[in-house]
């Protein structure tokens, strides 16, 4: 069923008074604060990412709830300390989103997404208070994989980046020469470097050809995890014990849930 404004306002409105009600007369909301809630947001936005990967309606719709419920929660705390409250937040939204889109709210003109990618990186650079350099932006506390993608994203906006994407395997392939060399070195620094190094010459290829390399090895994290299952199932149908299992015979279920998963 689709709502229209005044349902969807009214929906949004009757949370509102219901965190109200609890943030007086249930003892646990009461006592929450910024700091409190902070790690529960973080595990409340994986838990959004596990039920959009999932592609499930009811899971998304319950995740983003529980997100929603944060965001509230934090503009109430912030009504509270009469610093802002959901309206600002809203506002403050709406106004950077229309700010940020002169080619549908102003006269620019653009050829396609990547030019509004570069616009947006242009006017955040010029925004009060806003980035001061091109890769302030990327928050600290992202987790090195997304960091890097994000990081080479930005310097991409701005034009550092390869003219041909083929190029990037030279770059690779160097970089795995050099964790090799590294590695010979016996160099435990220079090994953790020169890994990083390798690691982010990986993601910036995914980049080059439109793959997400979160996603990525994400999708790659299932598989291993389904074959190893697999490898576990079996062992336990056969009355084996996996921890006695040699590797061949192990490699053997692995070769065969690979099989299997390619008939399907």
């Amino acid at each position: 069923m689709r709502h229209d404004t005044k349902q969807r306002a009214e929906a949004l409105g009757r949370v509102i008074d219901t965190l109200d009600i609890l943030r007086v007369k249930c003892p646990w909301d009461a006592k929450q604060t910024n700091e409190s809630l902070r790690p529960n947001t973080i595990e409340e936005v994986y838990e959004l990412a596990q039920a959009l990967e999932n592609d499930n309606a009811d899971e998304i719709k319950k995740e983003l709830g529980d997100v929603l419920l944060h965001i509230l929660f934090y503009a109430k705390i912030g009504d509270e300390k009469d610093r802002f409250d959901i309206a600002d937040v809203a506002d403050a939204l709406n106004a950077k989103l229309i700010f940020r889109h002169p080619h549908v709210f102003g006269e620019t003109k653009v050829g396609g997404a990547h030019d509004v990618e570069l616009n947006w990186e242009q006017i955040k650079l010029k925004e009060k208070g806003g980035n001061k350099t091109v890769l302030a932006g990327v928050p600290a506390a992202l987790p090195a994989l997304i960091k890097a993608f994000r990081i080479q994203e930005k310097a991409a906006n701005v034009g550092f980046d390869w003219e041909n994407r083929e190029e990037v395997w030279d770059k690779f392939n160097e970089e795995a020469g050099e964790v090799r060399e590294a590695i010979a070195s016996g160099d435990r620094d220079r090994i953790e470097d020169e890994f990083g190094d390798l690691l982010f010459a990986a993601v910036n290829a995914a980049r080059l050809y439109g793959v997400n390399p979160e996603n990525a090895l994400e999708r790659t994290n299932r598989k291993f995890i389904r074959r190893f299952g697999h490898i576990e199932q079996a062992a336990a149908e056969r009355g084996i014990d996996i921890y006695k299992m040699t590797l061949a015979e192990m490699e053997e279920l692995w070769q065969e849930a690979k099989h299997q998963e390619n008939k399907q």
